[in-house]
């Protein structure tokens, strides 16, 4: 018998400052049995960064063939391809011909030698690449709670983050130079 996903219930106040985006959202993130407290977490900042109407959790490490958030156009194409991790170059291609825009939060202790491996792979590809600090999702990860309430505030790629539990700040930085503001 499967192991079931464990559900949590994010109620996040946020502030996007740079974006002037204010917003209240009632999130509801099923944690796959193979997934970390921290890469959830990087799925609910993501969702923060990247908020917009349409902006979804698919059905991530359940299907290969989708990322783990997207934005889709009402005539069903995809706008916004947000994947968390370390992606292969050739997911990364599949992703860039589906989507008109592809970002990738990495986050993992070993990312900047995934980053070295992929740079020269990567050059042509049009992907915007972030890189978060692992001790930073790894104090967010510890304020987690199956239901909680949070005030997001994000402004000069930081997000300060305040629980009833405690508070942190994440920040990340642009992996690759081109990369245009949200």
């Amino acid at each position: 018998m499967a192991i079931k996903p464990t559900i949590h219930k994010f109620n996040v106040s946020l502030s996007d400052l740079d974006r002037d985006y204010y917003d209240s959202l009632n999130l509801t993130v099923a944690q796959h049995p193979s997934e970390t407290v921290e890469r959830m977490m990087v799925r609910v900042l993501a969702n923060c960064i990247n908020a917009q109407e349409r902006l979804v959790f698919t059905k991530g490490l359940s299907d290969t063939e989708e990322p783990d958030l997207w934005v889709k156009s009402l005539d069903d194409q995809v706008e916004l391809w947000v994947d968390v991790g370390e992606p292969a170059l050739d997911r990364l291609k599949k992703a860039c011909s589906r989507a008109a825009a592809v970002r990738v939060y990495s986050f993992n202790t070993k990312s900047p030698v995934w980053w070295e491996q992929l740079n020269l792979q990567r050059s042509r590809l049009p992907v915007e690449v972030f890189r978060i600090d692992w001790d930073a999702i790894a104090g967010l990860a510890a304020l987690v709670e199956r239901t909680m309430t949070m005030s997001v505030t994000i402004t000069n790629d930081s997000a300060y983050i305040a629980t009833e539990r405690g508070e942190c700040e994440v920040a990340w930085v642009a992996l690759n130079d081109a990369v245009q503001r949200r």
